[in-house]
């Protein structure tokens, strides 16, 4: 396939293969319709030859180029897999694309600094787990790297100090970036407002901008409530001390916010459901 797509991104090359798509033509006549030199046509047919895409035969003193339709034909279905990877439904593409619309209408909004103070956003989850399993969840740091970022992005640094006063430091990379060679895709850093174990937490969180001043600060609110079935998540998120800065920040809170979200709930249900198997087998677990 590389071949094949090597041979075919020269505008030259690809000139030949449409010419020969209409009917097999002899080199003479092919050089004659390309507008070039033979020696340089015969050079750019023995590359297509290679690639698997034509095939010749001598007739007479004439050597005949035709197309060979099968790799095309291979070619055309693997680029359509790949249109079809990006174009799945709710998939990453589409997140790029709801970002981007979000991204355009925050910057035209971020006309002077507050300009987005007071915004809030809501969130609720139905837990599986208990309200104690979900707790660990939200200020364990081995547990909260599970999941306090969206899909694309992975947790480098975390500190969450979980009582009145204690210190948050949050720092994440690209998923893929393993050895940390990236620029860091972000940094947040804040304190702990209340932490009432199993019950609600409250902490400030400041994302930076790449110089390292503020871009808004980000009160959040965790209400946790048991049900029959594990527990029922509220959260409320709201902005303060936005700067024109910021848009690119808050663009990305419902989208990003969510997705981790999502990944707190299968972390919970993960944990619940190895508890519940441990305790059936009589073993001790930590979530």
């Amino acid at each position: 396939m590389d071949a094949l797509l090597t041979a075919l991104a020269d505008p030259a090359r690809w000139r030949l293969v449409c010419l020969l798509a209409e009917r097999p033509r002899p080199v003479g006549v092919l050089a004659q319709l390309a507008e070039a030199r033979q020696p340089q046509t015969t050079k750019h047919l023995q590359t297509l030859e290679r690639a698997g895409v034509v095939t010749s035969q001598r007739t007479g003193q004439r050597r005949i180029y035709a197309l060979r339709p099968a790799p095309l034909r291979d070619l055309a279905a693997a680029l359509s897999r790949l249109a079809d990877t990006a174009d799945q439904a709710g998939g990453p593409r589409a997140t790029y694309d709801r970002y981007g619309l979000s991204l355009d209408t925050e910057r035209l909004a971020a006309e002077k600094p507050g300009w987005a103070d007071g915004r809030s956003f809501r969130f609720h989850r139905s837990l599986t787990g208990r309200p104690e399993l979900v707790w660990c969840h939200l200020t364990e740091p081995s547990l909260l790297t599970r999941w306090w970022t969206p899909d694309d992005l992975r947790v480098s640094e975390l500190v969450f100090e979980a009582h009145p006063g204690g210190r948050i430091v949050l720092e994440y990379r690209d998923a893929e970036d393993a050895d940390g060679s990236d620029l860091v895709a972000g940094r947040g850093e804040g304190v702990v407002d209340d932490a009432f174990p199993g019950e609600s937490l409250a902490y400030r969180l400041s994302p930076r901008l790449p110089d390292g001043s503020l871009a808004f600060t980000a009160h959040v609110d965790f209400g946790l409530r048991p049900t029959d079935t594990g527990t029922d998540l509220d959260v409320h998120y709201r902005i303060t001390d936005s700067t024109v800065d910021s848009a690119d920040f808050i663009a990305g809170i419902e989208i990003g916010f969510g997705q981790g979200l999502d990944k707190l709930a299968d972390a919970v249900g993960t944990s619940q459901r190895t508890t519940t198997a441990a305790h059936a087998e009589g073993k001790e677990v930590q979530p």
